[in-house]
């Protein structure tokens, strides 16, 4: 498994944590490691990936530099990559804090990361990407390399007129210029040696030809010699230099190397976590394991079948029997590493809600017997490991056996497995043991702590199917299986015969448990697949209600409003005819004012009364305390209902028609009481205290996931009744403000959307309207 976790670490810093990795016994330390892997997860599910490149291990060359050695190249540009590396790892996860990811404890990390960004800068420099060191590192050396240039060219050029003199041609063995002993040459025939003078500094294998350094260019490569040596003394003053620097910090570089350290191994644990499709369990230690849909995290994804198993409750042993080649070893084997691996601080291939147990120690007698002991027989090497885990069990501990008893006379040999699982058990251990002894079926009959267990055998297919049926004893299948494979029916039904009657109704029996089981299975089944599309109905009923009750309000708006200026139309035409009635009276003095204003309101009162737009009502408390199968009027959408339960103070449950919904108390007005209804309070339903608030936060959503909630949350808040909401997007990237925009602008009930004032969050929150 290490060489998996292995498989996932950036720098040899986190190799090195993961071989020294050690099971932890503390419930507090587990919990701290379990929750690091789950941040580490959670920035993987949000950002993809940790940007943790270019750290290196250089404990070695920051202590070398304490004590005054000298770094070189390499080993400088490794500490300036190392400064780097954490820098940027440390704004990454500062970044995602400001955009309030809550990541406790990868804060409390890069927060013990110091930046050291003048050391960094004063390597890079002087040392360029490839370790070289540059020109510009100090004048002088600039001045030196320069010299260094001129020479070499002065060389070349006096070389060059050599080569290509032609009279010189047929003394040399090639026309080229090359280098021997750090020193520029050429290479002549052997017999023209003399023609040129200077040194001899090689010859070729056949001697044939030699290397020869002409008098005419050894003063300037003498000079060029003593240049290079200047440069070498400037270089290792300047490492010099950079290793004092080095030196200065040393304590901050150590301790930023041990912090990297375990930031590799975190986000080497949650990169594992995510290929094996592991999830966080939750801890207790009381001894109780329930891993749901438990996969061996060694055996191929497409070749493993899960299995559950449930342990220290109602009982504290599983006795798993039946046939070998089933898959029992696999189950202690899955239940022991698992436990390993969550009290290691990883996740553990389970589904959500798994609980794993800490335990002080877990011993295990697992494995090929005749490798247990290469100088002792299989009983003799069992017997032997098992002693030494008697004398160590508790009460604390998980103990795993495979095979009980084996590898001896089968009387005995289940007699001394029960009396070790009696013993065992006393302790006070959880124990998971696998036998083949039919002998120990009965076992978990007459002990209270203890269940049996096997692994389904199908006879069809003459093959395990590897699940684990809690509850139902292994059965033998060997007549069944001789049958399928066409032995005589005869010699089966004399070989049934010589099996006692006991024996077969316990064979009997397990059969029809393993058959109920199956029916259990298969009908819990399609009851969940029956509630499934029960709830999907109901989601289906209460959008279509929603969408139905929001177009009845566009309806009467419009309606209202085309009546309303058709009234208006009538009352100015109405005025207009008064008024020239009353011209009229003045000019015939013929209508009489009274009559004027009669006529006025008797057009008033053929104005049609229109609906008030409803508004949302004002806190109302109700008079009496609410209870189930009162008859309530639900003020924001005006509809009657009846209470079905009670979910906290101020919220219920409410049936109108065929839809149930959550109605805060102030929407509630009670209209009448059953006298049937007891007058004693209702007791508030645990964990239902969800209800649409003004605001909804997407913070640290991805992208699909946040969509998805905010049309939701529109459609609630629409509900609810709210003319104003407010959805939270934080600043980041600026995809998820950019997706929130366009969905709104596409919604059919939003009259405006805009960002939010600087003291109610900004260009991080946006305001929307409803019409």
């Amino acid at each position: 498994m290490k060489e998996q976790l292995i498989e996932h670490v950036s720098s040899s810093l986190g190799k090195k944590k993961i071989e020294e990795l050690t099971p932890l016994v503390n419930i507090d330390e587990i919990q701290h490691a379990q929750n690091s892997t789950f941040e580490g997860a959670k920035v993987l599910r949000l950002k993809g990936q940790a940007p943790l490149g270019g750290i290196r291990n250089i404990t070695a060359s920051v202590k070398r530099a304490q004590i005054g050695g000298m770094l070189n190249e390499g080993e400088l540009l490794e500490v300036a990559s190392t400064i780097y590396g954490g820098r940027r790892f440390k704004k990454f996860i500062e970044d995602m804090i400001e955009d309030e990811v809550e990541l406790p404890i990868l804060q409390q990390l890069v927060n013990l990361i110091t930046p050291l960004t003048d050391v960094e800068r004063e390597i890079k420099m002087c040392i360029d990407d490839n370790g070289h060191m540059l020109d510009s590192a100090s004048p002088t050396l600039r001045t030196i390399r320069h010299q260094i240039k001129s020479h070499e060219a002065s060389i070349r050029s006096k070389l060059e007129s050599i080569i290509r003199s032609s009279s010189n041609q047929k003394m040399l063995s090639d026309s080229i210029i090359t280098i021997r002993n750090e020193r520029y040459v050429i290479p002549v025939k052997q017999e023209y040696r003399s023609n040129f003078g200077g040194l001899i500094h090689d010859q070729s294998a056949s001697g044939a030809t030699l290397f020869i350094e002409p008098q005419a260019v050894v003063s300037i490569n003498n000079q060029l010699r003593e240049v290079r040596m200047k440069e070498k003394q400037e270089v290792e003053k300047i490492l010099h230099e950079l290793s004092a620097k080095v030196s200065e910090v040393s304590e901050e570089l150590l301790e930023n190397v041990k912090t990297l350290a375990e930031i590799d191994f975190i986000f080497a644990k949650a990169l594992y976590s995510k290929a094996i499709k592991a999830s966080q369990p939750k801890l207790n230690d009381e001894g109780f394991i329930k891993m749901k849909k438990a996969r061996h995290p060694l055996i191929p994804h497409e070749e493993i079948v899960p299995i559950d198993v449930e342990l220290g409750k109602t009982y504290s042993s599983i006795i798993i029997t039946g046939p070998n080649t089933g898959g029992k070893t696999v189950t202690l084997k899955t239940t022991g590493l698992l436990t390993l691996m969550m009290q290691s601080g990883l996740h553990v291939p389970c589904e959500e809600g798994s609980e794993m147990a800490v335990f002080q120690s877990i011993f295990a007698d697992i494995g090929d017997e005749q490798s247990i002991e290469q100088n002792l027989s299989t009983f003799s090497s069992h017997m032997t490991n098992i002693i030494d885990i008697i004398d160590k069990v508790d009460h604390e501990s998980l103990v795993l056996f495979d095979e009980l008893g084996a590898g001896t006379d089968p009387t005995e040999g289940a007699a001394l497995a029960i009396s070790i699982l009696d013993d065992v058990y006393q302790r006070g251990a959880r124990i998971i043991a696998t036998t083949h002894y039919s002998e120990l079926k009965a076992y978990a009959y007459n002990r209270p702590g203890a269940i049996n267990a096997s692994v389904e055998f199908d006879v069809e297919t003459l093959s395990p199917t590897y699940r684990l049926l809690i509850g139902v004893p292994g059965r033998s299948n060997a007549f069944a299986i001789s049958e399928r494979l066409g032995l005589n029916k005869e010699i089966i039904d004399k070989a049934k015969e010589q099996i006692s009657t006991e024996t077969n109704k316990v064979e009997n029996m397990i059969s029809s448990l393993e058959t109920s089981q199956k029916a259990a299975e298969k009908e819990l089944e399609e009851a969940q697949k029956v509630r499934d599309n029960a709830e999907a109905l109901r989601k289906e009923l209460e959008d279509q209600f929603s969408a139905f009750e929001m177009e009845k309000e566009k309806l009467l708006e419009e309606a209202e409003k085309k009546a309303h200026d058709a009234v208006e139309t009538a009352k100015e035409e109405a005025e207009f005819i008064i008024e020239e009635l009353r011209e009229l009276q003045k000019e015939a003095n013929v209508v009489k004012e009274h009559q004027l204003i009669d006529a006025k309101k008797r057009l008033e009162e053929q104005q049609p009364k229109l609906k008030e737009k409803k508004k949302k009502p004002s806190v109302k408390k109700v008079s009496k305390e609410l209870m189930p199968g009162d008859e309530v009027r639900v003020l924001s959408f005006g509809q009657k209902g009846h209470i079905v339960e009670k979910i906290s103070d101020k919220e219920f449950q409410v049936q109108i028609g065929i839809m149930k919904m959550k109605v805060q108390i102030d929407d509630l007005e009670l209209l009448d009481r059953p006298k049937q209804i007891e007058k004693k309070p209702m007791a508030t339903v645990r964990g239902s205290n969800h209800h649409v608030k003004p605001e909804l936060d997407l913070r640290g959503e991805r992208f699909e996931d946040a969509m998805l909630r905010v049309e939701k949350y529109l459609d609630d808040a629409l509900l609810a009744g709210y003319s104003q909401v407010s959805i939270i997007h934080g600043k980041g990237t600026g995809a998820l403000r950019k997706g929130v925009l366009q969905l709104l602008k596409s919604h059919p009930q939003i009259k405006n959307s805009k960002m939010a004032a600087m003291n109610e969050g900004g260009f991080g929150n946006t305001i929307v309207q409803f019409k």
